[in-house]
């Protein structure tokens, strides 16, 4: 090969080849644009925006869920806490402790709540030993008991619930007697309340229900069967609600009306008060909650169950009377879904 180099003739000049003669460049990699177009992105927003709102009911469903059970568990403790009082005092706590009836949901008196009594079974001994009972539940000494929130006593769809009385002298007017304005404060409310009749009456030492004024009833005492007997069921809050320390119809209801149509309840307190003229102080009226389409109650056997608004209001009576007498044919407690 050298050898032939050296006999080219001389006018042909040889030289090196270099890379910029090469005859085949290879041309330069030149990437497409990558972007998404406006028409692109706004299809891809809006799949995004149906999936959530698709995806959004079934999450406050579970949310929902979630608070019902623990509604359910708060009426387990307090089903736990009854019995447990009963075992130490032979009897269920009375519904309310006072002088005389019936029983008016007025801050005046003595109105303690069987919530109070029950206070030691719900590792609230601290709290109850607070409890000044030498006076009553609105006097001033218990003011800063009364505004404790007790946790098993607040119903997690509802929150906790504080109630301010309105000062003397203001226009939120609480009772037709002078002497119940005198009494301020804050204090928490309860969603639970003790069944004290099977039908709207006052609150006295004659109702058939497990818990009113100065009762001594036993779990045997429900001769219609503690498993046919509700003994407390869940409650909305109203404007006029004394609280849980209170042994009125805050914390005490009664089976004679539907639930979630008592008036002056309401999920939250954004309610007007009405005139003194317009309300009752013997009123009691109905259980409730803030549950869609159901309320919880405590059985007398201890089990809790969610029965549906529109359970028939015959079989609600009869589940709220002690000792009527009366079958039970049909309803939550004989298997049907209600």
């Amino acid at each position: 090969m050298r050898n032939a180099i050296r006999n080219m003739p001389r006018g042909v000049q040889a030289r090196r080849l270099n890379v910029s003669d090469w005859p085949l460049k290879r041309p330069a990699l030149r990437l497409p644009p990558f972007a998404f177009t406006l028409v692109e992105l706004l299809v891809v927003i809006t799949i995004i925006g149906i999936l959530l709102a698709l995806m959004l009911p079934w999450v406050m469903a579970s949310r929902e869920s979630a608070r019902r059970m623990g509604c359910l568990n708060n009426l387990t403790q307090i089903g736990i806490a009854l019995a447990g009082y009963e075992a130490a005092q032979e009897s269920l706590p009375s519904g309310t402790i006072d002088a005389e009836g019936p029983v008016r949901n007025i801050p005046q008196g003595y109105k303690m709540s069987w919530l109070v009594q029950i206070l030691p079974y719900l590792d609230e001994r601290v709290l109850f030993e607070q409890i000044d009972f030498s006076v009553g539940a609105y006097n001033e000494k218990n003011a800063r008991a009364r505004a404790i929130n007790v946790p098993p006593f607040v119903c997690p769809s509802c929150g906790v619930c504080r109630i301010t009385l309105p000062a003397p002298g203001s226009d939120g007017q609480w009772s037709s007697s002078n002497a119940a304005r005198s009494v301020t404060g804050t204090w928490t409310a309860s969603n639970y309340a003790g069944c004290q009749d099977g039908v709207e009456t006052p609150i006295n030492t004659d109702n058939d229900g497990v818990l009113f004024l100065n009762s001594k009833v036993r779990r045997d005492d429900a001769t219609d069967g503690a498993a046919h007997t509700i003994f407390v069921g869940e409650k909305l809050i109203g404007f006029r609600d004394l609280g849980w320390m209170s042994g009125t119809r805050a914390t005490l209801r009664n089976t004679g009306m539907p639930p979630n149509q008592t008036p002056g309840d309401a999920p939250t307190l954004l309610v007007a008060a009405k005139p003194d003229a317009e309300w009752n102080d013997l009123f009691v009226g109905g259980f409730g909650s803030c549950h869609p389409e159901v309320c919880n109650y405590l059985f007398g056997d201890g089990r809790t169950d969610s029965i549906t608004n529109s359970i028939d209001m015959e079989v609600l009576r009869k589940l709220g009377d002690r000792a009527d007498g009366e079958l039970i044919e049909g309803g939550p407690t004989r298997g049907d879904w209600w």
